[in-house]
């Protein structure tokens, strides 16, 4: 029996990888531009008011833009509208038990402050990339051909379990054992609780390693994956060719090159900034950790 624990996913060219930590931890700020710690004048036509609250155009724009539903139906803006006023209720009922002055609340929105501001900082910086030329879409399909030319699809069937059940007897059977069926029987028998799935994955889903050594199987094998407080009791039921054309991964790979492209600038924008700024470490270990911090970020990057 093969386990797994998986522990990082290749650079598959899907839109959203590609960010470095760094840039993923400013990126994070998206989310959190709704906070602040006074009310402040909301330009626009107002399109309610909450005990003198008003909820305006601008407003629910900017929610329909971050909820990727511009431009949708009436009913989503509406949806919408209503979530604003919920929002709204209970931050005039927070203000009213002077939540807004809790020490936490306040660190809190510092912290959203700072990310929102360094987050607008670094997209100026990166903002204008050019966009990955013909050339370099298709070098990098020619130089991947584990993600599409020759990409497999797995299917699986699964257990999934909590990690603390996986003990030696059931270590035991998953070896001993000719499918599936056979280990979820063990399980009913020793009142282990497990939830049954199926699923498919291609080669351009899965870890590097994950995806190499699935393709050396043969189908019915079992094996374990390892996934933090779960584990994950599988059978291969089939691996299929499933090729992927350079016309359909095209938008993917354009996309994931840009990500690359602002990692890269991102990173460098950085590099610059600390390497110009004054940096003093006050403790010993903190400075330690954070060159290792820095060293791991710059591993898992490349």
């Amino acid at each position: 029996m093969d386990t797994f624990t998986p522990t990082h996913r290749h650079p598959a060219p899907r839109p959203g990888l590609g960010a470095g930590p760094m840039l993923l931890i400013l990126l994070a700020a998206l989310g959190l531009s709704a906070c602040g710690s006074k009310e402040q004048a909301k330009p626009g036509q107002a399109l309610a008011s909450v005990n003198g609250s008003e909820i305006t155009v601008l407003q629910l724009n900017e929610e329909l833009q971050r909820a990727g539903a511009a431009g949708q139906q009436e009913a989503a803006r509406k949806q919408l509208l209503e979530s604003l006023i919920d929002r709204q209720l209970l931050t005039n009922e927070a203000a009213k038990e002077k939540l807004d002055r809790d020490p936490k609340v306040m660190q809190a929105i510092e912290r959203a402050k700072a990310l929102i501001i360094a987050q607008a900082y670094i997209q100026k910086r990166i903002g204008g990339q050019a966009k990955p030329t013909r050339a370099e879409v298709e070098a990098y399909f020619q130089q991947n051909p584990q993600f599409f030319g020759n990409r497999k699809q797995f299917d699986m069937r699964e257990l999934v379990i909590a990690t603390k059940d996986l003990s030696d007897p059931l270590k035991a059977q998953m070896d001993g054992a000719k499918s599936l069926d056979e280990v979820a029987a063990w399980l009913d028998a020793n009142k282990v609780k497990y939830a049954p799935t199926q699923l498919t994955r291609t080669s351009a889903d899965l870890p590097p390693e994950l995806g190499a050594k699935l393709a050396t199987m043969s189908k019915g094998q079992l094996f374990v994956i390892r996934e933090g407080e779960r584990s994950l009791l599988i059978q291969l039921s089939d691996i299929k060719d499933s090729p992927a054309t350079l016309a359909a991964s095209a938008p993917q790979i354009e996309q994931f090159l840009l990500n690359q492209k602002n990692k890269e600038a991102a990173e460098a924008e950085l590099k610059r900034l600390r390497t110009a700024a004054k940096i003093e470490y006050f403790n010993k270990t903190d400075a330690v950790a954070s060159a290792d911090a820095n060293a791991r970020g710059v591993a898992g990057l490349k």
